[in-house]
């Protein structure tokens, strides 16, 4: 009886690790800007990102195209971060650092800054059951130092 509990209970662990490994953010999402929702303005015309599993966590590469830039409007954003809530260096983006944390297979929070402290927004990634649409809802201050919010619809192409 003892042995079969000990079973039993390894077997629930590495299930519940496995789980929590889990990611339904992997892959390929484009910005719906039809659906999506930006005060005081969308700061892009267009993003497309890929999310990849690493060994130490996840690389999310960024590109497209900023809204009402002057000169080169392209957007070539990464970074690879742990799921530990720690901070991880951002190149490309209006944010130096970003930090994740794993809330379950379809949803993590996460918070983004800048080092001058004007752009600083904390938010929340949830993936629908059937995969197919990720939502950011975001709230904070934007390069400007003003009041910021967005959710930002993505769909898998």
């Amino acid at each position: 009886m003892r042995k079969l509990l000990i079973h039993i209970t390894i077997g629930l662990v590495v299930t519940a690790i496995g789980a929590i490994a889990a990611d339904n953010s992997l892959g390929t999402w484009k910005l719906n800007m039809e659906k999506s929702k930006f005060s005081p303005s969308a700061p892009v015309k267009s993003l497309t990102t890929t999310r990849e599993a690493t060994d130490s966590g996840i690389k999310v590469t960024t590109t497209g195209e900023r809204a009402g830039a002057t000169g080169d409007t392209s957007i070539n954003s990464s970074y690879i971060a742990k799921y530990d809530g720690s901070e991880s260096p951002v190149t490309g983006a209006p944010y130096d650092t970003i930090s994740i944390k794993q809330v379950n297979a379809n949803t993590l929070t996460f918070s983004a800054k800048k080092m001058d402290g004007k752009y600083n927004v904390t938010g929340r990634s949830v993936v629908s059951k059937d995969r197919k649409t990720m939502t950011h809802t975001i709230k904070g201050t934007n390069t400007d130092g003003k009041p910021y919010m967005a959710t930002m619809v993505w769909d898998k192409p």
